[in-house]
């Protein structure tokens, strides 16, 4: 996904530009599997996302520095706005409680996908929404989990953050049009964090002192945001806007195999064909796109 608004200074890397992307792709998926260890330590899915978003407001605001809150009235309704779509996405920490890495941050990504061919009106268009539609359904038949059916809570979580997801790609546009820099994202990250800390408390308590809270949020934080942010700046300078988010579209891939490989989740054949049909709508749907468009896919904090 092409994560606009975030990044660290400008970083100098000789290595070649798809393998950066790739590499983004892997830290992401790497990060969200720690996610899940984290929710561990602390007890809970809504404590690991305040923590997260607490340290990833305090990495921001340190990098960023934003000395106060925009004048203008509609630039801080832009920043809460954001912040909120932030706070809805991460809702997809809830979803990995009842599903597996890959299918809830599959369907997570399929929120980018929907604004997009909501804009679309090309009648090619509609064979990506049919792909992703498809794929959502292989996570929905009968016969899908290895382990019975899905959880129906899970699902309706992880859609939430999917929604949320389409809400971000807007919100961050329009502030980026209005806005320059990446402040206005560390205000919005810190209200994110601010709307989630009650919950955070309520869910994990004094767990969230636990010893090894702390580094395993930081390693979260940083491998499922600065890093992957950084890679991809470099990245766009020197690939088209399409041919980044085509390799982005194997971040479902990326995800059922961090499940797999960092958490012991199998996934069955139903979901893995579910995740190809969703990894090939997104590729679909940024190749095909109009060149005055920017790329459909998007992530925050």
């Amino acid at each position: 996904m092409n994560r606009t608004g975030i990044g660290l200074g400008r970083p100098r890397l000789s290595a070649p530009a798809p393998l950066l992307v790739l590499t983004s792709v892997i830290s992401v998926q790497t990060g969200q599997a720690l996610g899940k260890r984290l929710m561990e330590t602390v007890g809970g899915p809504l404590g690991a996302v305040g923590l997260r978003l607490l340290l990833a407001a305090v990495m921001l605001l340190v990098l960023w520095r934003p000395r106060q809150v925009p004048r203008e009235r509609g630039s801080r309704v832009l920043i809460l706005a954001l912040g909120t779509a932030i706070a809805g996405m991460n809702l997809v920490y809830v979803a990995m409680d009842h599903l597996p890495l890959g299918v809830a941050m599959t369907i997570q990504l399929t929120g980018p996908q929907v604004v997009a061919l909501l804009a679309a009106r090309r009648a090619r268009d509609a064979a990506w929404a049919l792909f992703a539609a498809a794929g959502i359904a292989c996570f929905l038949l009968p016969g899908s989990s290895a382990s019975g059916s899905l959880s129906p809570t899970g699902l309706l979580f992880a859609m939430a953050s999917a929604v949320s997801m389409g809400g971000y790609l807007v919100l961050s546009r329009r502030t980026g049009a209005r806005m320059s820099g990446g402040r206005p994202l560390a205000l919005a990250v810190l209200w994110a964090a601010l709307l989630t800390l009650p919950f955070a408390l309520a869910d994990s308590g004094t767990r969230l002192a636990h010893p090894s809270a702390l580094p395993l949020g930081l390693a979260v934080a940083l491998l499922s945001a600065a890093l992957p942010y950084s890679l991809e700046l470099t990245a766009l300078r020197r690939l088209p806007v399409r041919v980044v988010g085509v390799l982005q579209s194997l971040e479902p891939v990326a995800a059922a195999l961090a499940g797999l490989l960092l958490l012991h989740e199998q996934l069955a054949p139903l979901q893995w064909l579910g995740i190809a049909l969703i990894s090939a709508a997104s590729a679909g749907t940024v190749t095909t796109q109009p060149r005055h468009q920017p790329s459909p896919n998007a992530s925050g904090a």
